[in-house]
């Protein structure tokens, strides 16, 4: 979900990375361009395991690893430019620093309320996407101004242990439409195991330690594992991927 708690001037270049990086437990890297006129958030939303409490994600400081997408990139051959587009009860919780963000785990939509309400949605927003009842979400506070913000990361245990989960469905101005602009690029890694390729997505033809850093990568990375990449650019349904792994 490339879901912001205020107004974006614009968003670009969207990047995601997902693997399991072990038994029920998924790894997740998030970087964008983006611009706002005031300080805000974007919030994640995660397939978090139904039992997790608040001490179950765990951030990942990416700040000395700025070019985790950029080598990602290095395994494809070159796309066209991206293209910006124009954005249509209780204690307080744990805020972290992670490298150059404020993160908050929020366990579940009722504990918005626990936040500061410039770093939240609405709670009528909510209620129109009844899917993330249940869920669990990931909140980065990000400056006002331009930016292209450095890799987010964090790990969570996954209810959907045979399944990665891409958070893509834009919320940009409060309210869930049908379509949206997709300007996206997605990379995971997957143990095909003989399965044949991935239908629909891009295989690098060398294992991840030719093109990236796996030891700067907090283990997200498997240097011995091939990189799939799909690419999401045009008007397209506004829903998150969902990739099956078995």
């Amino acid at each position: 979900m490339c879901c912001f708690s205020g107004n974006v001037t614009f968003v670009a270049s969207t990047r995601i990375f997902a693997r399991m990086t072990e038994a029920g437990r998924q790894g997740l890297v998030y970087q964008m361009q983006f611009g706002a006129k005031e300080d805000l958030a974007i919030i994640l939303p995660l397939p978090v395991a139904k039992e997790a409490d608040e001490k179950a994600l765990h951030f990942i400081d990416l700040s000395a690893y700025p070019d985790f997408f950029k080598h990602l990139r290095a395994g494809f051959p070159a796309d066209p430019k991206p293209r910006a587009f124009a954005a249509a009860a209780g204690d307080t919780l744990e805020v972290k620093r992670v490298g150059s963000y404020d993160a908050s785990f929020v366990p579940a939509v009722k504990d918005f309320e626990r936040l500061d309400p410039r770093f939240r949605l609405p709670a009528e927003t909510w209620k129109a996407i009844p899917l993330y009842a249940d869920y669990g979400f990931a909140v980065f506070k990000l400056r006002s101004g331009t930016h292209e913000v450095h890799p987010m990361a964090l790990t969570f245990p996954t209810r959907q242990p045979e399944q990665l989960f891409f958070p893509t469905v834009h919320i940009h101005d409060g309210k869930v439409h049908p379509e949206e602009h997709f300007d996206h690029a997605l990379y995971c890694q997957v143990q095909r195991l003989g399965a044949g390729p991935l239908q629909g997505w891009q295989e690098s033809a060398d294992p991840a330690s030719r093109f990236t850093k796996p030891g700067s990568a907090a283990k997200l990375i498997d240097p011995d594992e091939h990189v799939y990449r799909r690419r999401m650019v045009g008007e397209m349904k506004n829903e998150d991927i969902i990739l099956a792994t078995a």
